[in-house]
């Protein structure tokens, strides 16, 4: 009977094995640089883009309600009329609605929102507009670089009527996405 003896490899088989461990090492370190580059993507998007922030106020119901979480979107500080805002008020981040532009006349008075001379008709709000024992004085001229504000929830919400335009240099962003937390 003849002993069996086993192979040695040869050079060129040990040069393949050292040659797939070689490719294998480089994909890995290329896979883990292209999730890092990714990741760094996201939180500089995330950082400076655009950014999340989870409602904690009942005001602009029933837009937007307690515990949905927004999208916003940080770089566009021009804003249009019924646009979604987000703000710093007292320290303390607001949604809010665009009713008046600069240059717009903003007045409140027992029939409700008016702007330059215009009953504003609101078919998504559903309480009335009144005008809040404040500083701010109605008709009002909503200066160059501002917005007025109003939140949905006219009967409650601190808004406009409170603190008067707000510089739109001083807002976080545009709300572009309302994600519903309820039942998650």
């Amino acid at each position: 009977m003849a002993a069996i003896t086993p192979e040695t490899p040869t050079t060129q088989q040990k040069r393949v094995v050292v040659k797939r461990k070689a490719s294998v090492l480089k994909e890995l370190i290329a896979l883990v640089i292209k999730i890092a580059v990714i990741i760094a993507l996201f939180v500089v998007a995330f950082t400076f883009i655009y950014g999340f922030h989870m409602v904690r106020d009942p005001h602009m119901s029933p837009m937007v309600n307690d515990g949905d979480v927004l999208l916003f979107f940080r770089l566009s500080r021009d804003y249009d009329i019924n646009d979604l805002l987000l703000l710093n008020f007292e320290g303390e981040r607001q949604v809010r609605r665009v009713v008046a532009q600069e240059g717009d006349t903003v007045d409140i008075t027992e029939s409700g929102l008016i702007v330059n001379g215009s009953r504003i008709h609101e078919p998504m709000i559903f309480q009335d507009t009144w005008r809040l024992e404040t500083a701010v004085q109605f008709p009002l001229t909503v200066g160059r670089g501002q917005v007025f504000v109003l939140g949905d929830a006219r009967e409650t919400a601190i808004d406009s009527r409170v603190y008067g335009p707000i510089n739109t240099r001083d807002t976080l962003g545009t709300v572009i996405t309302v994600i519903r937390r309820r039942g998650m």
